[in-house]
């Protein structure tokens, strides 16, 4: 009877903490778009005269910092041992994906107008439903074949 009670308590504080961060995922989206409409201005700005290779070399060293920052404010450093091999060869090309994009990105916009390279940057939200699609499996509903659609054209007509 004990075990059922420490269950019941263990469920109802695990359905409140979700209850209270069902729509966070949305404060982070949003404040994440907010974030990467900075990241293109500041780095247009701080960019000039600055080799882009390089630029990106110390956007990511602030990254770095940031990031092994936030895992020891929050205690999480001890998490690394539990990674498996799958995912530490995912999250190895993964970090490769992203070098390979910001350095085409920083060249691009040092090279070329920040109100079209973002953009076609922005194309990666419709390689990434055709990816999810392709290699994960998920839906691809006539609403996001639409919405997909609407992200080429808009793109389009934007740098044309």
């Amino acid at each position: 009877m004990k075990s059922l009670q420490v269950l019941s308590r263990r469920m109802r504080k695990k359905i409140s903490s979700e209850s209270r961060c069902g729509n966070m995922w949305l404060l982070f989206a949003v404040l994440s778009s907010v974030f990467a409409a900075l990241t293109s201005i500041l780095a247009k700005i701080g960019i000039d005269g600055v080799n882009s290779n390089l630029a990106t070399a110390i956007r990511t060293g602030v990254v770095l910092v940031l990031a092994w920052g936030m895992v020891f404010l929050t205690n999480t450093q001890g998490g690394i041992f539990d990674i498996s091999r799958k995912s530490w060869l995912f999250l190895i090309l993964s970090g490769l994906a992203t070098g390979a994009s910001w350095l085409c990105y920083y060249k691009a916009i040092q090279i070329g107008e920040v109100s079209k390279v973002v953009p076609i940057d922005k194309l990666s939200v419709v390689i990434t439903l055709v990816m999810a699609f392709v290699f994960l499996h998920e839906a691809f509903t006539a609403k996001m074949i639409v919405g997909c659609l609407l992200i080429g054209a808009g793109t389009l007509l934007m740098v044309l």
